[in-house]
């Protein structure tokens, strides 16, 4: 049985934990999307832990652990957190990469910095990780699969038809030195080199597990806001972030995913740029963003601060849809236990009509937040695990937020570690 674990927002949402936590019964943990330019923190009995490629499973020794076709594969990043890990402490794990994953060339990194230099302001706010150019090579069909590092030949007659489009651009956009062949096609080996004991026709591998009825955790990167198709375009990331593209990315049948575990925070944040309707700012949105996540709401890859605002109900229940979400997992309520009163954006105005239907973005960037305010509990509810426990005042909060989304939630954390659960 599958069971995938997604975002419903931008991305931050507390999906590690949740994925940390379900698989400790869980005998496979599959990422399936996306690459290194996000992480998920994860607090245990081994430290804390922010994982940018690495399954969420990697702790449980009886995990396996899967980089699937979809993912955007980061080799010598792969090699360097998979060493960390082990050097933390934790047992060696058991992971496998697909032979078809594409991989991220350093070439495509320099890009990425590039194009951010060169839009200054207008920039994506990218992490610079060289997604957008891997998965744009991909379909303009002049990336590399994991399989193809292994026949010398035939990458050489590919850098021949490659290195051309990238000079060119090189040359004439960016003023850079060109790339030499001998340099790219002495990276490929290497990396065939160093990732060779971990690959494995993964696909195959899931579809034995679904039939010999193993347990099964899709971990999805970044949340539906980000979702090419149907995201905050253009500011979005470079591969789908729904679960309907699980099946695509881990090259299962659409079919076997049962379960959908949306997950979303008890406010709101997002790195990087794009519409953010219920954002606040200055000495509001620092305090906010210092009581946030475990040590602060600040990217697990880039360190910068996020962007932080208040529950978004539209937003939200826009990301539950498109997910397909069976159950919803509510995360950090605890970091909002410092407010007297707390704002929920329940509605949008645009131009003085008033709607619960998320626009697009053309429409999203004349949006206003109609805000409704709860009363805050003021007390630590750090580590609850029996809702009954829960202050009335949070217990009003959930229940507000549960009846404008019209869905229950299962799971709500209440504190960043694996035991501080409420299970419903």
């Amino acid at each position: 049985m599958i069971t995938a674990i997604v975002g419903a927002n931008w991305g931050d949402e507390g999906k590690g934990k949740v994925t940390d936590m379900l698989a400790c019964d869980a005998d496979y943990v599959v990422r399936f999307q996306g690459g290194a330019n996000a992480g998920h923190t994860i607090i245990n009995n081994y430290g804390r832990f922010a994982l940018h490629l690495l399954p969420s499973g990697v702790f449980n020794e009886n995990t396996v652990n899967i980089l699937a076709n979809g993912v955007a594969l980061n080799i010598p990043f792969f090699i360097n957190e998979l060493k960390s890990i082990i050097d933390a402490g934790v047992k060696e794990p058991k992971v496998y990469v697909s032979d078809r994953a594409q991989i991220v060339m350093p070439y495509h990194i320099d890009f990425d910095k590039y194009e951010e230099e060169r839009l200054s302001k207008a920039s994506f706010g990218s992490t610079k990780s060289g997604i957008a150019y891997i998965f744009a090579d991909k379909y303009q069909k002049i990336g590399f699969e994991v399989n193809e590092l292994y026949d010398e030949e035939y990458l050489s007659e590919k850098l021949d038809l490659i290195l051309p489009i990238k000079n060119a651009i090189l040359k004439e956009l960016y003023h850079k030195e060109p790339l030499k062949k001998e340099d790219v096609l002495n990276t490929l080996l290497e990396y065939g080199e160093m990732i060779k004991p971990y690959v494995k026709n993964t696909s195959k591998m899931l579809r034995k597990a679904i039939k010999d009825g193993k347990k099964i955790l899709f971990e999805g990167q970044l949340g539906t806001l980000k979702d090419t198709d149907h995201g905050i375009y253009p500011m979005v990331t470079s591969s789908s972030t729904l679960a309907g593209y699980a099946a695509i990315g881990a090259g299962v049948p659409p079919y076997e995913i049962k379960n959908i575990i949306a997950v979303t925070k008890a406010y709101s944040s997002a790195v990087g740029a794009g519409e953010f309707v219920s954002e606040i700012f200055d000495e509001e949105a620092n305090e906010l963003r210092t009581h946030g996540g475990d040590k602060g709401e600040f990217g697990a890859t880039t360190g910068r601060p996020r962007r932080v605002g208040w529950f978004d109900v539209v937003a939200t229940k826009y990301g539950i849809e498109m997910q397909g979400a069976t159950d919803i997992a509510f995360m950090v309520i605890d970091a909002l236990s410092y407010l007297d009163e707390i704002p929920v954006c329940v509605s949008y105005d645009i131009d003085g009509e008033i709607t619960d239907e998320f626009p697009n973005t053309s429409k999203l960037k004349k949006v206003k937040p109609v805000l409704e305010k709860l009363k805050g509990w003021k007390c630590d509810i750090r580590g609850i695990t029996k809702y009954e426990e829960l202050p009335k005042e949070a217990r009003d909060y959930i229940e507000f937020i549960e009846e404008k989304l019209g869905k229950k939630f299962k799971y709500i954390s209440t504190g960043p570690k694996r035991e501080e659960m409420i299970i419903r």
